[in-house]
Formats: C-alpha cells, structure tokens, sequence
C-alpha cells in the first residue's frame, strides 16, 4: 500500500494555480482614468477625461439614499527640465457633486469648473456621465507654453472625503467601503 507523505500537495497545487488565473483584487472594481486626450484651441491647452468604475454598488445606494457624494479631480502641468526640477504651471483640483432629492426624484450635479448653474438631470445614468467626465477644461493659455519644449500632465481621480452631519457619524465605517482613488496618470508631450 502506497501512501501520499505531502497530502496537502494537490490542494497546494490547485491554489497556487488559481492565484496565477485570478490574482489578488481581479473580482474588485477599480476605478481609472481613460480616454485622456489634451489638444488645444487657438488660445488654449485643453483636456478631456473620464473615470471608469468610480460608481460601485456601495456609492449608488448611498447616493439614492440622499447622501451628497463628490469626485476630485486633480490635474497638474509641468515643464520638463532636465538638469532643474520640472517648473510647474497649472495645478487644478476640480470638484464634482451629486445630490439625489428623492422628492422630486431628480439628480442635482455641481461641476466646480463649470460657471453655469448645477445641472439637474432625471436619469441616474446621465448624472454619472456628468460626474465622471471632464470635457474642454482650460488648463493654461498657449502664451504661457513654449515652442518645442517638453511638458507632462499629471491626473488623477479620487472621492471625496466629506464631513458627515453629526447624525450620519455612525454610519462612518460604511464611507472606508466605498472610497476610490486612481493611479496618477501622466502624458508628456512636446507643445
């Protein structure tokens, strides 16, 4: 009669296989910044962005539940220098928040760079477009580039830490279950 001295190998094994295929944080939505494009206007840099997977289950119902929810959006522009540090030239923290009025049944988002009046949307999915997405953002005036010289924009993306009122404290473990935060994302390019 044969018997196994490591009985546990085959398990090991299967573990350790399934650690390869799946590993750590693959079921685990992450929120990241995509479709990063600057271009320009005659007068202007601009940039467009959007964050994918910033909207988790935990984050919905806490918005339908009433709870205002806001994104910070952090952009910095830099000149490159090779023997100096980089000079910086813009450093933009922008805000967008959603309020949900369950009366009226109707989303109200405040983009912070945006001058007009908050926007007011019926649809849940209109107003994540709208919390989510940075379209024509002036970050400088072309007179402040120079020609032929490096550059770098640096972004990111996070939610937003807020002061709860004093009767929502003891729902604070509940706010460490639905933070996010993206990578730094950089793009260099020569103006």
């Amino acid at each position: 009669m044969k018997t196994n001295r490591f009985p546990g190998k085959k398990l090991f094994l299967v573990l350790l296989a399934a650690l390869f295929v799946w590993p750590p944080g693959a079921f685990a939505q992450e929120a990241v910044l995509k479709d990063i494009i600057i271009t320009n206007t005659r007068d202007d840099l601009l940039v467009y962005l959007k964050v994918q997977g910033a909207f988790t289950e935990k984050i919905e119902k806490a918005i339908m539940s009433g709870v205002p929810t806001s994104f910070s959006f952090l952009i910095t522009l830099y000149r490159v220098r090779d023997l100096w540090p980089d000079e910086e030239i813009a450093d933009l923290k922008l805000t967008h928040t959603i309020k949900y009025d369950n009366l009226k049944k109707e989303f109200r988002v405040t983009r912070s760079w945006k001058t007009d009046n908050p926007r007011i949307v019926k649809s849940f999915q209109e107003a994540k477009k709208l919390m989510t997405d940075i379209d024509s953002l002036r970050i400088v005036p072309l007179s402040q580039l120079k020609k032929g010289f490096q550059y770098q924009l640096r972004a990111k993306a996070e939610l937003s830490k807020h002061t709860l009122p004093f009767y929502l404290h003891y729902v604070l473990f509940f706010l460490s279950l639905w933070d996010f935060e993206t990578d730094w994302y950089t793009i260099d390019f020569i103006y």
